[in-house]
């Protein structure tokens, strides 16, 4: 089943490993943003399936971004994965109580993040 996901993460070299990571062995298709705004616009537009989110971005962070996407009737029901480099308790937890469906901790194992978002969403490989 193709899955639509959306990663909204302002580095330029982790969106093309991510890409690579979820499609090289799945047919799911990948839609990137630099940003949480834009992410967030295309969120609205085209409904993914799943977004992944880095929480330490320029204006609109993470937990904004989330938190936006919460409230707007059309995205709310969206599953979230954060991936993010913060790795701590505190922050993991924080994480899941913005409302978080996964946290997959930067860096990631390339060859297995396919398998952890699925994990996370429930979904069959």
């Amino acid at each position: 089943m193709t899955r639509r996901i959306l990663l909204i993460d302002d580095e330029t070299d982790i969106q093309a490993v991510v890409k690579i990571a979820l499609t090289m062995h799945t047919d799911w298709v990948v839609t990137t943003a630099n940003s949480g705004e834009a992410g967030l616009e295309i969120a609205i537009a085209t409904h993914p399936d799943a977004i992944l989110l880095d929480v330490a971005m320029p204006g609109m962070d993470g937990l904004a971004t989330i938190s936006a996407l919460q409230k707007n009737e059309t995205t709310t029901d969206i599953p979230i994965v954060f991936l993010t480099a913060k790795a701590q308790a505190a922050d993991r937890r924080r994480l899941y109580e913005a409302g978080a469906s996964g946290v997959i901790t930067k860096p990631f194992d390339p060859t297995t993040l396919s398998s952890q978002v699925a994990g996370f969403l429930a979904w069959v490989l």
